[in-house]
C-alpha cells in the first residue's frame, strides 16, 4: 500500500468516524490493519468503536496496540483506562493514565497548555467515574489533578466540592468554594453552592451573606430572593 493509499484511506476513515459513522469507517480501518497500518490513530478508531459496540476484549486490545505505536498517544490511553474502570478494574485504568502522563512528561510537553488541558479533562473524566461508582476519595484526586492543570477553575472546583459534600466534609467544601470566590467573585453558583452549605451548618448569618451577595448582582435571581424570604419567615417565628 502506498503511501498515498495510505492517506486517503485514513482520511476516509477519519471522516466517518468524525461523523459517528462507525458502521462505514470500521471497515476501512479493518482495511487499513489488514495492510498493516503503523498509525496510532487507526487502533484508536478501531478501540472507539469496538467500545461503543460493547466488545470490550477487542477494543482493549487495539487501545492496547496503539500505545506499542506510541505511548504518548493520549486518546488511547484514555480510552483504554476508561474501559478498565468500566469493567472495575480500576488499578489498571489509573496505571494506564499514569503511564501516559509519565511520558508526555519526559518528552517535556508537560508546560504545554494545550496538553495540560487534554490531560486535565481526562482526569475530569476518570474522577466523574470514580464518584459515578461512589468512590469520592479517588474522585476528589482526580478532580485536584485536574484542577492543577486547567484553565477551567470555578467548574473543576464545584467537582471537588461535590466530593466534599458527598464524603460529609463540609467545612473543606466551603473552603474550597471561599478560595474560589475569593478569585472569581461574580461567580455566581459557588456563592450559592456555599449559601446552602452555610444554611446546612446553620451558619445562617453566613448563609445570609452569600445570598444577599448574589441578588447584589442578579437583583432577580430567584433561588436567592426565595432563601432570603424564607429566611426571614424562620427568624420571625422564632421571635
Amino acid at each position: 500500500m502506498s503511501y498515498v493509499d495510505h492517506e486517503e484511506l485514513l482520511v476516509a476513515a477519519r471522516e466517518y468516524f468524525i461523523e459517528d459513522n462507525y458502521s462505514q469507517a470500521e471497515p476501512i480501518l479493518n482495511q487499513l490493519v489488514l495492510k498493516n497500518s503503523k498509525s496510532p490513530e487507526v487502533f484508536h478508531m478501531l478501540g472507539a468503536i469496538f467500545y461503543d459496540n460493547g466488545k470490550f476484549s477487542k477494543a482493549i486490545r487495539a487501545f492496547k496496540r496503539a500505545l506499542e505505536l506510541d505511548p504518548s498517544f493520549t486518546d488511547a490511553s484514555v480510552g483504554l483506562s476508561i474501559i478498565l474502570n468500566d469493567l472495575g478494574r480500576y488499578d489498571e485504568g489509573q496505571k494506564v493514565f499514569n503511564d501516559a502522563k509519565k511520558v508526555l512528561d519526559e518528552t517535556r510537553v508537560k508546560d504545554d497548555p494545550f496538553i495540560n488541558e487534554k490531560l486535565s479533562t481526562k482526569h475530569d473524566e476518570l474522577g466523574d467515574l470514580y464518584l459515578h461508582y461512589g468512590r469520592p476519595k479517588e474522585a476528589l484526586e482526580q478532580f485536584y489533578k485536574s484542577l492543577n492543570l486547567t484553565t477551567r477553575k470555578a467548574e473543576v472546583t464545584m467537582k471537588v466540592v461535590e466530593c466534599y459534600v458527598k464524603s460529609g466534609d463540609l467545612k473543606k467544601a466551603a473552603k474550597a468554594l471561599e478560595d474560589l470566590i475569593a478569585i472569581i467573585p461574580d461567580f455566581i453558583p459557588g456563592r450559592l453552592k456555599l449559601a446552602q452549605i452555610y444554611y446546612e451548618q446553620e451558619e445562617l448569618t453566613k448563609a445570609k451573606q452569600q445570598w444577599q451577595s448574589v441578588l447584589s448582582r442578579q437583583p432577580d435571581h430567584p433561588q436567592a430572593v426565595k432563601m432570603i424570604n424564607q429566611l426571614k419567615h424562620q427568624q420571625q417565628i422564632s421571635l
